[in-house]
């Protein structure tokens, strides 16, 4: 690895161990991602070890906290704030363990949501209309129109007034659905394991959807720390 660090790159050779193309190479040079690089003679730019290391640095770190926190690793770490790029390197781990705690906390509670009977049919005062089943799951009455119109709820509809009226199943859907929202899973992925749901009682499509998440998490961790063994060259030099 000595060597490679000491030898010059292209920005071929520098997109090609990345994976991307020489045009990226440049806008990341443009955009401060990489420490100022020397030119050629002829005005083309010469890369060496210590480029390489902040390219994939980079490229660790978008993957695992984003390109715009990123971005603000590297700025801080070629203007010379070690402390800066620390601490922005240790909350991206406090947000994928806050993630983490999250993803625990949404598993237990839909657990306990699916396991709920809906239990004996319930008189027609116990119903709920869309505005007071919105008010109990802290949101809008738009976003359950927009469950509903997306095939996630089907309330029942009252005689004469024609209003929305959502018995003890419907609000345990909806409650499911407003869960897996705010854990920011898509209207198709939560279709799916209410269809499941409603069809067998089994919340094995979502206890699948739980570990795909889980597993997002774990490729996000170990990109952060991938992109601590090259960071941790690129401070070596400070």
């Amino acid at each position: 690895m000595a060597e490679q660090r000491g030898s010059g790159h292209r920005p071929v050779d520098m997109a090609r161990a990345a994976g991307i193309s020489t045009q990226q190479i440049r806008n990341y040079a443009d955009a401060g991602i990489l420490p100022p690089a020397p030119r050629t003679a002829a005005g083309y730019r010469r890369f060496d070890g210590t480029h390489l290391d902040a390219l994939l640095a980079y490229r660790a770190l978008a993957r695992g906290c984003g390109p715009q926190q990123a971005r603000a690793v590297m700025l801080a770490v070629h203007a010379g704030e070690r402390s800066d790029a620390l601490a922005l390197l240790d909350a991206a781990h406090a947000g994928l363990h806050g993630e983490r705690q999250a993803l625990a906390a949404t598993g237990a509670a839909l657990e306990a949501l699916a396991d709920r009977s809906p239990g004996r049919p319930q008189r027609p005062s116990a119903r709920l209309r869309v505005g007071e089943v919105a008010a109990l799951l802290g949101v809008r009455t738009s976003a359950v129109r927009t469950w509903e119109a997306a095939g996630l709820l089907a309330p029942g509809r009252e005689r004469g007034t024609g209003y929305r009226s959502f018995d003890a199943a419907d609000v345990r859907d909806a409650r499911v659905t407003a869960v897996l929202r705010r854990a920011h899973y898509r209207l198709p992925q939560i279709k799916s394991v209410l269809d499941d749901l409603r069809r067998t009682g089994s919340t094995e499509a979502l206890q699948t959807v739980i570990a795909h998440r889980r597993t997002a998490l774990d490729d996000r961790t170990t990109a952060l720390l991938e992109a601590a063994l090259h960071l941790s060259r690129c401070l070596a030099l400070r």
